[in-house]
This record gives C-alpha cells, structure tokens and sequence, in this order.
C-alpha cells in the first residue's frame, strides 16, 4: 500500500506493507521503518485526546480512528501555522476559546443542578478540542479572525449553562469576528469525530443574540449609515 503525505511544498510516498492498520499504526511504522525524520502528533491513540487529527484527501479525520487506503494523500491540518510534516501550531486557534470567553465564571451563592441540566450542553461538552472543524472552515480564506466553530461551540456551551449568570456579556464577544461572520456551509459538521454540530450551536448563538437585542454588526452599521439622498424637513 502507498501512502502519500505532504512534508511541506513536496509529497513524499513511501510503500508499506500492513494489514488492517490504523493511519496513526501507519504512520509510526514509516517513522521506524522508512523515515526517522518523519514528524506527526499522537497522544491517546484512543479517538479521546485529538491529537492526532490530519487531513485525509481532503477531509479531516483523527489518525488514529482512521483506516488508510492505498494512494491516500495524507496533509497537516489548514488554517494554522505548519510546524513541520503534519503538525501544526494550534496555540491561535486555542486563544480564540479565551475570546468568546468559554469558560464559567465564579458563582455566588448556591446553585443546584439537576440531571436535565446537566444534559443541556452535554454534547457541547464532548469537544476535544482536535482542530478539525477549525481546519475545514472556508472563512479562515478570507477573515484570519474568525472566532470559528469549536469556539462558538464551547461559547453555546456556557450561554446554556444554568450557573451562568452574565450571559449577555458572553453574548457580547461573540459578535464581532463571530457568529455573524459564518456562512453557515456546514462543512465543521460531518469532520466532529465527536458528531457535534456546530453550526447549529452558532445558529442557537444567532437566535440567542436577537433575544437579547443584538444583530449582526455589518447590517446594523449599514442601515444607520443610509443616506436616500431624499430633502430635509
């Protein structure tokens, strides 16, 4: 079986010999075998730590979930810094989470939650945070700053969370560089190994927003600048 990845502007193939392997298998084998130079992340070779996730002709999968084919083109994940071969520099993409402000803030008093509550933003929860739907997201083409969809994700995590009190504020960095800039293509869908949607969590962002008597910026900077050219009373 061939297996071809990109290692920075050239594409090295190596020709391996296993059977029923994992991408991640595939790749240490070359490491010992083939090529010590080659360099790739791994972590819990178990689907749980996200490590590992590479882009596979085009789609983004986790390396070591994966069953490669012969002839696959194996590439480092997009829209982030390449470190070398397939890891990438993940440290902007993380500081976005610290911009939509995903994290809970201190709770005053006593708050008791009950198993309901606890199910509201489960599936948000399960991020893990691999960079996936970050490296399948068009947007990044045309606004580096996009706050992106596992950050949007974990910002409708915290919106919902009955211990949160400030969610308006929360609300509030969200606007600029955020829900209002995706074009809601659902490419960040079908990449989640961990079948989160975030297309729809910044859709819930969206509606949650006009609620709380927010728009989209672009459109509210456009009506209040109109100018019909029409007299003056």
């Amino acid at each position: 079986m061939k297996i071809q990845i990109k290692r920075g502007v050239e594409v090295a193939i190596y020709d391996i010999d296993v059977e029923d392997a994992t991408l991640l298998e595939c790749l240490n084998h070359i490491k010992a075998t083939h090529d010590p130079t080659l360099t790739f992340a791994s972590g819990c070779r178990s689907g749980v730590c996200g490590s590992c996730a590479v882009r596979v002709n085009g789609t983004e999968v986790l390396s070591c979930s994966y069953k490669p084919n012969d002839g696959d083109l194996i590439e480092p994940l997009r829209n982030a810094e390449v470190l070398r071969d397939l890891v990438v520099n993940m440290d902007k993409p993380l500081a976005f989470n610290k911009r939509v402000e995903a994290w809970l803030d201190p709770v005053s008093g006593e708050i008791r939650m009950g198993h309901e509550d606890e199910k509201a933003n489960a599936l948000q929860s399960d991020c893990i945070l691999c960079g996936a739907c970050y490296s399948a997201c068009p947007v990044y083409a045309v606004n580096g700053e996009f706050e992106g969809p596992f950050a949007l994700t974990r910002s409708w995590r915290y919106v919902t969370e009955k211990r949160v009190s400030n969610v308006k504020e929360k609300l509030e960095a969200v606007q600029q560089n955020g829900i209002w800039d995706c074009t809601l293509c659902n490419e960040c869908v079908p990449v989640c190994p961990q079948g989160i949607a975030p297309k729809q969590d910044i859709n819930l962002l969206r509606t949650r927003s006009g609620m709380e008597g927010f728009m989209d910026p672009n459109l509210a900077g456009g009506f209040g600048g109109l100018d019909f050219g029409g007299p003056t009373f």
